[in-house]
Protein backbone atom coordinates (compact mmCIF):
# COMPACT_ATOMS: atom_id res chain seq x y z
CA UNK A 1 0.00 0.00 0.00
CA UNK A 2 2.73 2.65 1.33
CA UNK A 3 6.07 2.23 -0.17
CA UNK A 4 8.82 5.34 0.47
CA UNK A 5 12.34 5.71 -1.53
CA UNK A 6 15.10 7.91 0.11
CA UNK A 7 12.22 10.11 1.27
CA UNK A 8 13.13 13.20 2.67
CA UNK A 9 11.50 16.57 3.65
CA UNK A 10 13.71 19.57 4.54
CA UNK A 11 12.36 22.73 5.80
CA UNK A 12 14.01 26.21 5.25
CA UNK A 13 13.80 29.37 6.24
CA UNK A 14 16.12 32.03 5.35
CA UNK A 15 18.29 31.52 7.65
CA UNK A 16 17.95 27.62 8.75
CA UNK A 17 17.39 24.41 7.35
CA UNK A 18 16.29 21.40 9.29
CA UNK A 19 16.12 18.18 8.03
CA UNK A 20 12.79 16.58 9.22
CA UNK A 21 13.26 12.98 6.96
CA UNK A 22 16.31 11.95 5.99
CA UNK A 23 16.70 9.35 2.69
CA UNK A 24 13.40 7.63 4.85
CA UNK A 25 12.76 3.51 3.02
CA UNK A 26 10.02 1.93 4.09
CA UNK A 27 7.06 -0.28 3.19
CA UNK A 28 3.65 -0.81 4.74
CA UNK A 29 1.62 -3.46 3.42
CA UNK A 30 -1.78 -3.84 2.94
CA UNK A 31 -4.10 -4.92 6.45
CA UNK A 32 -0.60 -4.05 8.54
CA UNK A 33 -0.80 -1.57 12.07
CA UNK A 34 2.21 -0.40 12.50
CA UNK A 35 3.32 1.89 15.24
CA UNK A 36 5.80 5.13 14.70
CA UNK A 37 7.98 6.03 17.74
CA UNK A 38 10.60 8.01 18.76
CA UNK A 39 11.26 11.50 20.38
CA UNK A 40 10.35 14.79 20.09
CA UNK A 41 11.52 16.42 16.54
CA UNK A 42 12.51 13.21 15.17
CA UNK A 43 10.31 13.35 11.96
CA UNK A 44 7.02 11.33 13.76
CA UNK A 45 4.37 13.76 12.48
CA UNK A 46 6.60 14.95 9.20
CA UNK A 47 6.22 11.40 7.82
CA UNK A 48 2.54 11.26 9.19
CA UNK A 49 1.33 13.95 6.53
CA UNK A 50 3.51 12.96 3.44
CA UNK A 51 1.92 9.58 4.23
CA UNK A 52 -1.55 11.38 4.58
CA UNK A 53 -0.82 13.46 1.33
CA UNK A 54 -1.18 16.41 3.61
CA UNK A 55 2.38 17.27 2.47
CA UNK A 56 4.83 16.35 -0.44
CA UNK A 57 8.83 15.40 0.34
CA UNK A 58 11.69 17.15 -0.62
CA UNK A 59 13.05 14.58 -2.48
CA UNK A 60 12.70 10.89 -2.89
CA UNK A 61 9.82 8.41 -4.28
CA UNK A 62 6.44 8.45 -2.60
CA UNK A 63 4.16 5.16 -3.60
CA UNK A 64 0.43 5.46 -2.92
CA UNK A 65 -1.58 1.97 -3.88
CA UNK A 66 1.85 1.55 -6.43
CA UNK A 67 0.85 5.01 -7.87
CA UNK A 68 4.07 7.38 -7.24
CA UNK A 69 2.79 10.39 -5.57
CA UNK A 70 5.49 12.11 -4.49
CA UNK A 71 5.28 15.48 -7.03
CA UNK A 72 1.34 15.62 -6.79
CA UNK A 73 -0.40 18.90 -7.06
CA UNK A 74 -2.21 19.68 -3.75
CA UNK A 75 -5.73 19.02 -5.59
CA UNK A 76 -4.73 15.64 -6.90
CA UNK A 77 -3.31 15.17 -3.34
CA UNK A 78 -6.71 16.12 -2.22
CA UNK A 79 -8.78 14.16 -4.75
CA UNK A 80 -6.42 10.81 -3.92
CA UNK A 81 -7.27 11.29 -0.20
CA UNK A 82 -11.13 11.24 -0.24
CA UNK A 83 -12.19 8.13 0.39
CA UNK A 84 -9.19 6.55 0.81
CA UNK A 85 -7.63 8.15 4.10
CA UNK A 86 -9.35 8.74 7.27
CA UNK A 87 -7.80 10.56 10.25
CA UNK A 88 -7.47 9.99 14.29
CA UNK A 89 -5.76 12.74 15.85
CA UNK A 90 -5.09 13.16 19.51
CA UNK A 91 -6.91 16.78 19.50
CA UNK A 92 -10.18 15.19 18.14
CA UNK A 93 -10.35 17.73 15.89
CA UNK A 94 -14.62 17.88 15.85
CA UNK A 95 -16.09 20.70 14.89
CA UNK A 96 -17.71 22.47 18.10
CA UNK A 97 -20.68 24.25 16.28
CA UNK A 98 -21.71 20.69 14.30
CA UNK A 99 -23.63 17.58 16.49
CA UNK A 100 -21.79 14.25 16.51
CA UNK A 101 -24.44 13.62 13.82
CA UNK A 102 -23.33 16.61 11.59
CA UNK A 103 -19.40 15.54 12.49
CA UNK A 104 -19.37 11.93 11.27
CA UNK A 105 -21.44 13.07 7.96
CA UNK A 106 -19.05 15.67 6.61
CA UNK A 107 -16.77 13.77 4.54
CA UNK A 108 -19.64 11.74 2.76
CA UNK A 109 -21.45 15.39 1.85
CA UNK A 110 -17.48 16.07 0.22
CA UNK A 111 -17.94 13.01 -1.77
CA UNK A 112 -21.91 14.13 -2.82
CA UNK A 113 -23.26 10.62 -0.83
CA UNK A 114 -26.61 11.11 -1.20
CA UNK A 115 -28.94 11.67 1.52
CA UNK A 116 -30.41 8.09 2.29
CA UNK A 117 -26.98 6.62 1.33
CA UNK A 118 -25.28 9.39 3.97
CA UNK A 119 -28.38 9.14 6.78
CA UNK A 120 -27.25 4.90 6.41
CA UNK A 121 -23.78 5.05 6.38
CA UNK A 122 -23.60 7.67 9.40
CA UNK A 123 -26.02 5.36 11.74
CA UNK A 124 -23.71 2.28 10.97
CA UNK A 125 -20.45 3.29 11.87
CA UNK A 126 -22.14 5.00 15.12
CA UNK A 127 -23.61 2.03 16.05
CA UNK A 128 -20.73 0.17 15.90
CA UNK A 129 -18.69 2.87 17.98
CA UNK A 130 -21.17 2.34 20.48
CA UNK A 131 -22.18 6.26 20.58
CA UNK A 132 -25.69 6.25 18.36
CA UNK A 133 -27.30 7.54 21.77
CA UNK A 134 -25.18 10.73 21.11
CA UNK A 135 -25.84 11.72 18.06
CA UNK A 136 -27.99 15.03 18.45
CA UNK A 137 -25.07 15.90 20.61
CA UNK A 138 -22.62 18.53 20.49
CA UNK A 139 -18.61 17.91 21.18
CA UNK A 140 -18.48 20.27 24.17
CA UNK A 141 -21.58 18.26 25.61
CA UNK A 142 -19.13 14.47 25.49
CA UNK A 143 -16.09 13.24 27.62
CA UNK A 144 -12.77 12.48 26.16
CA UNK A 145 -13.36 9.05 25.28
CA UNK A 146 -16.51 9.79 23.78
CA UNK A 147 -15.40 12.35 21.41
CA UNK A 148 -12.24 9.84 20.72
CA UNK A 149 -15.60 7.73 19.05
CA UNK A 150 -16.70 10.19 17.28
CA UNK A 151 -13.67 11.47 15.71
CA UNK A 152 -12.80 7.10 14.77
CA UNK A 153 -16.57 7.02 13.34
CA UNK A 154 -16.26 9.84 11.08
CA UNK A 155 -12.37 8.65 10.31
CA UNK A 156 -14.25 5.45 8.64
CA UNK A 157 -17.20 6.28 7.45
CA UNK A 158 -16.34 6.35 4.03
CA UNK A 159 -14.29 3.22 4.63
CA UNK A 160 -10.79 3.93 3.64
CA UNK A 161 -8.07 1.86 3.12
CA UNK A 162 -5.85 3.88 5.49
CA UNK A 163 -6.62 5.56 8.79
CA UNK A 164 -3.41 7.58 10.13
CA UNK A 165 -3.48 8.01 13.96
CA UNK A 166 -1.79 10.54 15.43
CA UNK A 167 -1.12 10.35 19.54
CA UNK A 168 -5.23 8.88 19.57
CA UNK A 169 -4.98 7.64 23.12
CA UNK A 170 -3.13 11.43 23.89
CA UNK A 171 -5.81 13.29 25.45
CA UNK A 172 -7.49 10.22 27.48
CA UNK A 173 -7.33 8.28 30.77
CA UNK A 174 -6.08 4.60 31.13
CA UNK A 175 -9.16 3.35 30.57
CA UNK A 176 -10.71 5.53 27.48
CA UNK A 177 -7.16 5.06 25.94
CA UNK A 178 -7.46 1.00 26.11
CA UNK A 179 -11.33 1.53 24.84
CA UNK A 180 -9.86 3.54 21.78
CA UNK A 181 -7.13 1.19 20.78
CA UNK A 182 -9.41 -1.56 20.89
CA UNK A 183 -11.89 0.23 18.84
CA UNK A 184 -8.21 0.64 16.24
CA UNK A 185 -7.60 -2.86 16.45
CA UNK A 186 -11.16 -4.29 15.97
CA UNK A 187 -11.12 -1.82 12.63
CA UNK A 188 -7.39 -3.53 11.56
CA UNK A 189 -8.93 -7.21 12.24
CA UNK A 190 -11.37 -5.92 9.12
CA UNK A 191 -9.04 -5.03 6.99
CA UNK A 192 -8.16 -1.28 7.28
CA UNK A 193 -4.23 -0.54 7.29
CA UNK A 194 -3.12 1.36 10.45
CA UNK A 195 0.04 3.56 11.07
CA UNK A 196 -0.11 5.40 13.85
CA UNK A 197 2.01 7.52 16.12
CA UNK A 198 2.60 7.41 19.85
CA UNK A 199 4.88 7.89 22.74
CA UNK A 200 2.70 5.23 24.58
CA UNK A 201 4.87 1.83 24.14
CA UNK A 202 1.47 0.49 25.56
CA UNK A 203 -0.50 1.70 22.30
CA UNK A 204 2.72 0.65 20.37
CA UNK A 205 1.93 -3.09 21.99
CA UNK A 206 -1.12 -3.52 19.58
CA UNK A 207 0.57 -3.33 16.36
CA UNK A 208 2.29 -5.73 13.86
CA UNK A 209 5.38 -3.68 13.83
CA UNK A 210 7.04 -1.36 15.57
CA UNK A 211 9.12 1.35 13.68
CA UNK A 212 11.76 3.92 16.05
CA UNK A 213 12.71 6.89 14.04
CA UNK A 214 15.57 9.34 15.46
CA UNK A 215 16.67 12.20 13.78
CA UNK A 216 14.42 12.01 10.79
CA UNK A 217 16.61 8.21 10.50
CA UNK A 218 14.90 4.82 10.75
CA UNK A 219 16.68 3.03 13.66
CA UNK A 220 15.21 0.36 14.28
CA UNK A 221 12.04 -2.09 13.17
CA UNK A 222 10.68 -4.48 15.54
CA UNK A 223 8.41 -7.11 13.80
CA UNK A 224 6.10 -8.20 16.71
CA UNK A 225 3.33 -10.26 14.47
CA UNK A 226 2.49 -10.84 10.89
CA UNK A 227 -0.20 -9.72 9.10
Amino acid sequence: MIRTKELTKIFRTEEVETTALNKVDLTIKDGEMVAVMGPSGCGKSTLLNIIGLLDNPTEGEFYFNEQEVSKFSERNRTNLRKGNIGFVFQSFNLIDELTVYENVELPLLYLKVSASERKKKVEEVLERMKIIHRKKHFPQQLSGGQQQRVAISRAVVTNPKLILADEPTGNLDSANGEEVMNLLTELNKDGTTIVMVTHSPTDAEYAHRIIQLFDGHIVTENIRQTV
